[in-house]
């Protein structure tokens, strides 16, 4: 499944100039063009997982300012309180994800998924702090490892300016909704570029056959990557001639940038098998005609909202008893994430 991300890849070159303001986005279902062979879910969403929300804070001002914030909740409740598993794959390791070594050593998140630019890291870190903090039932916690992904949207947005605020973090979490989930030039999407076409965020989901487990997964994506673009085999940044200069190296190369892919699924699954499903979601850069080029921070974090895989805070037992898919029935996801 070639998932959220040559879903939007596949739409920013559709013709649109007969959109009018405020009119709804066409998605690449509405044109015929089916990608994969898997079912999508009822929104092709990552919010098509049960409980997972996501919100957008865009900011747009003057005319060099083009950047935002996209926040991810895996579910409706004290994250912090009910840590959720998770795995984090990395392609290539040019970004600044913040919070990875603890997910990688414990196997969890313990707060929403931010996305923002390169430089605004820090202060969505800090605003995810005080978000977790500010919890009722949070009020002796006194250590929070915020996970904050980014790309580099400098080629359309002034990234020096460093405009992203802890309140636009905060009021993209606050307008985190269960449903259709806005793509394209929005949140942490509006000053990126992919295969020197604009980029954005990009959202899908699948879900498996019921003799498969029923599961969904469901993905979100950052694009801001290069390449020589392909559609389900089309060539067609050759045909285009739109890729960089082969054997030319400079100062910002085209094809560099970040992608930061989201995964998300109901089933049972542990950090470990997370993280090979994680693995699995990157194949979709590949499969566009990116190569995570030495400047592309390429990242993968997946999370499963099974409510019995979660990880309760205040429980003092020393032991937890948590029933997990085995490897085995592995294979059918890792084909959705794919």
């Amino acid at each position: 499944m070639r998932i959220g991300l040559i879903l939007y890849l596949v739409f920013s070159l559709l013709p649109l100039t007969q959109l009018r303001a405020g009119e709804a986005r066409p998605r690449v279902r509405e044109f015929g063009l089916t990608i994969g062979v898997l079912e999508p879910g009822l929104l092709n969403c990552i919010t098509d997982v049960p409980g997972v929300k996501v919100g957008h804070k865009t900011i747009i001002k003057r005319k060099n300012i083009r950047t935002g914030v996209t926040t991810i909740i895996p579910h409706n409740g004290n994250l912090f309180q009910e840590k959720v598993p998770a795995g984090i794959c990395v392609a290539n390791g040019f970004g600044k994800l913040m919070g990875y070594t603890q997910v990688e050593e414990l196997g969890y998140l313990e707060t929403p998924i931010i996305l923002t630019n390169t430089l605004s890291v820090p202060t969505a870190a800090e605003a995810l702090i005080d978000y977790t903090l500010s919890l009722p039932g949070n009020e002796k916690v006194e250590s929070v490892n915020p996970v904050v992904g980014e790309t580099n949207d400098g080629w359309l947005n002034d990234i020096r300016a460093r405009v992203v605020t802890k309140n636009d973090v905060l009021e993209a979490i606050k307008k985190a909704t269960s449903g259709p989930v806005e793509e394209g030039s929005v949140g942490a999407g509006t000053g990126t570029i992919c295969f020197n076409f604009k980029g954005g965020i990009g959202t899908a989901s699948r879900k498996l056959p019921e003799n498969r487990g029923g599961y969904t997964i469901g993905i979100l994506v950052q694009t801001n990557f290069g390449g020589v673009l392909q559609i389900q085999g089309w060539p067609l940044g050759n045909w285009l001639k739109n890729w960089p200069p082969i054997g030319k190296v400079e100062k910002t190369d085209p094809d560099s940038g970040s992608c930061m892919i989201i995964v998300a699924t109901d089933a049972p699954l542990d950090s470990r098998n997370l993280k090979r499903l994680a693995k699995r979601a990157l194949l979709g850069i590949a499969r566009t005609g990116g190569y995570y080029s030495n400047g592309s921070g390429d990242y993968a974090i997946a999370f499963s909202t099974a409510p019995q895989v979660r990880y309760p805070q205040a429980d003092k037992n020393l032991t937890q008893k948590i029933e997990v898919l085995r490897n085995e029935a592995m294979s059918a996801l890792f084909h959705a994430a794919a």
